[in-house]
């Protein structure tokens, strides 16, 4: 009895081995087969999330390199805002900035240049869609540098939902109307310089304001008459001069004298001269900083420049519809219609696209460069310059060079 029961529990023992060894070997394959349908499964999502991995490794990438310290012992490590504990509100310093610009204001200082009757105060005035011109309003500003050229200078304040420009018109009436016109670009380089040299001053004042009064001209508009032909000699000399102190944006006055072939024609063959005498216009290929405003930029300089412009501040009907136009005896030419001229292009370039930029490269780039060249002439170190050559705010003659580090 005891042999037959010890052969059963033997019995039962090897067969619940086999069942365990069985069930054992049933786990392992459920597991493998769980494994491959779980990588089978979750092939398309991880391509999915690869790709979204790879994009945002492409954008932390961009921001380390934007934000690598030149320090080797310093690190920068890339958090999004996200990633911790949710939301935390960098976005609102963009609301900041926008609502201290618009409390503030800012300065916008454009200077217009052309011989007379090219129309160049009613198309400032059609810019701004106000009488900002020197034939609208008496000007605050008049100095006589020679017989011939004066520089008048107006100045507004205008606002537009909630946002304040101060605008400041340079206007230079007698440029160019004399039989000889040799040099009468100098005074106009001389104010430009002239600015410079005042906003330097106020910089390096020991007790400077805290917002340096701007004078600085951004941007200047060379007017050339639609003749159809070549740029004149008094072009070239002064575009040449005057584009290493200032941004020029040239325009055709009156374009509506010229067909629509002889004003393509006309603007190509100013595109050569340009070339050919290494004239420098705005926007500059060499001052874009990314690629998406390089795109916008050539298409400028490729399609547009120099914008043939119609001004006018009169208003007609035009389909029930009130239009900005000059009316001839075959029709209207609307002002802001690309089909009769460029008015809204070179509009959009001076205020909707880039008039800070235009104000970047004023000081960034023009300022920049008489501030060295100054600096170097002088031949002194900070405190010297602003004690020993210039006089003080009180009017009294300059004083001895003490030191004031």
């Amino acid at each position: 009895m005891e042999e037959s029961e010890e052969k059963e529990r033997g019995i039962m023992g090897e067969e619940q081995d086999d069942g365990g060894k069985n069930l054992g070997h049933e786990k392992m394959q459920t597991f493998e087969s769980e494994e491959n349908c779980m990588e089978g499964c979750t092939e398309e999502e991880g391509k999915e999330k690869g790709m979204e991995t790879g994009k945002d490794a492409e954008l932390e990438a961009e921001v380390k390199a934007e934000l690598r310290p030149s320090d080797s012992d310093s690190q920068t490590s890339f958090i999004r805002g996200s990633d911790l504990f949710g939301y935390v509100g960098i976005e609102d310093v963009l609301d900041q900035m926008r609502r201290k610009t618009m409390k503030a204001g800012f300065e916008f200082n454009i200077m217009v240049v052309g011989q007379s009757g090219l129309g160049k105060s009613t198309l400032v005035n059609t810019l701004f869609k106000s009488k900002v011109s020197r034939k609208s309003c008496s000007s605050n500003y008049e100095e006589k540098i020679t017989k011939t050229v004066k520089l008048h200078s107006i100045s507004h304040v205008i606002e537009e939902k909630g946002v304040k420009m101060k605008l400041t018109v340079i206007d230079t009436p007698g440029f160019g109307d004399q039989i000889n016109n040799e040099n009468c670009w100098e005074p106009i380089v001389k104010y430009v310089n002239e600015q410079y040299e005042r906003y330097l001053r106020e910089e390096l004042n020991i007790n400077r304001k805290r917002r340096i009064p701007d004078s600085r001209v951004h941007c200047c508009i060379y007017f050339l008459p639609a003749t159809g032909h070549r740029l004149r000699p008094l072009d070239v000399e002064f575009m040449k001069r005057l584009g290493k102190v200032v941004s020029i944006v040239p325009v055709i006055a009156k374009a509506d004298t010229l067909t629509v072939d002889e004003r393509q024609e006309f603007k190509e063959r100013i595109k050569q001269d340009l070339a050919a005498n290494g004239i420098h216009i705005y926007p500059q290929r060499e001052y874009d900083e990314d690629t998406e405003e390089r795109v916008l930029n050539d298409r400028i300089r490729q399609e547009t420049l120099p914008f043939a412009v119609v001004g006018t501040d009169k208003e007609h009907q035009v389909n029930g519809n009130k239009v900005l136009g000059r009316k001839t005896k075959w029709g209207i030419i609307e002002v802001e219609n690309l089909a009769h001229c460029e008015f809204a292009n070179l509009r959009d370039l001076l205020i909707r696209s880039h008039l800070q930029d235009l104000k970047d490269v004023a000081h960034d780039i023009h300022y920049e460069a008489y501030r060295v060249r100054r600096l170097n002439e002088s031949n002194m170190n900070f405190s010297e310059l602003v004690l020993s050559t210039w006089p003080l705010e009180n009017g009294t003659d300059t004083c001895g060079t003490e030191s004031l580090l």
